[in-house]
């Protein structure tokens, strides 16, 4: 791309499409910055030399960015880097890296500069049964507050979130709006501090309900994200799946070697 690096990285031996691998390519060094927007990208031809694929395949790439609002086309001119925060088409938003840090869905929402809301789909209390009680160290029977949303993004669904948390840490949930408020607000103006969470993600299909909520066809791929949130002294406060859309949910982390490994 802005460089001879991009005949290194596209490989005709790997088991992704050329399409795809240049589609990582380009969104990579516009991730970079070595791309920034409003960037006039090379002319096809010289992109194809530079990328070693075919005019058909290259196009296949770029349309995919300009659907998801990653480039924007202009006729007669080629293409171009689309400005901050955009959205594809079909109004969906660009898929941006949610952090490795804790924080709630509408603080990322805020760093990301969009505007985040809800649809609530469920605010209710119910007995704990004998697994939830195990899992938040409350005895069965405690009540639970159980608070499911589907959450927005500029308008379009980007996830269904299902909280459960003992409901006498969040007195007077039952007079918050959860369409425009945060639980972690109600959390901390109660008194209760999130730390730490105990996560994992896994990718699913998604079912019948779950893709109606995310305006997905069944079956289209989503990525589930299950945290159980501890308070500053180890204490569960909060368990929650959040099933994402496949193509609006990127998790950036790292992974770190001891420096005490030996080397063999």
């Amino acid at each position: 791309m802005t460089d001879s690096r991009a005949d290194v990285r596209i490989r005709s031996d790997y088991p992704e499409p050329l399409w795809l691998q240049a589609v990582e390519l380009i969104s990579g060094e516009i991730d970079s910055g070595a791309l920034r927007p409003g960037t006039r990208l090379p002319p096809e031809r010289e992109l194809c030399q530079q990328l070693g694929m075919s005019r058909v395949t290259l196009r296949k790439a770029l349309t995919h960015l300009v659907d998801h609002g990653v480039l924007r086309s202009s006729h007669g001119r080629g293409w171009y880097v689309a400005s901050p925060h955009p959205t594809s088409s079909s109004g969906s938003p660009v898929a941006k890296d949610w952090p490795n840090s804790l924080e709630s869905f509408s603080e990322t929402a805020a760093r990301m500069g969009l505007p985040a809301t809800s649809r609530v789909l469920r605010a209710d209390v119910l007995a704990a049964t004998i697994d939830e009680g195990e899992e938040l160290q409350v005895a069965p029977g405690t009540p639970l507050f159980h608070l499911d949303r589907v959450r927005l993004l500029g308008g379009v669904p980007i996830a269904v979130d299902r909280d459960t948390i003992p409901a006498a840490l969040v007195p007077g949930h039952d007079s918050v709006d959860f369409a425009t408020d945060s639980l972690y607000r109600l959390l901390t103006v109660s008194g209760v501090t999130p730390a730490r969470a105990d996560s994992t993600v896994e990718a699913k299909s998604a079912s019948d309900d779950i893709a109606g909520h995310l305006d997905l066809e069944p079956g289209k791929p989503i990525l589930v994200l299950t945290q159980l949130v501890v308070d500053v002294d180890e204490r569960p406060v909060l368990r929650s799946i959040i099933q994402y859309s496949g193509d609006r949910y990127r998790l950036r982390t790292q992974f770190a070697r001891p420096a005490s490994r030996n080397h063999r």
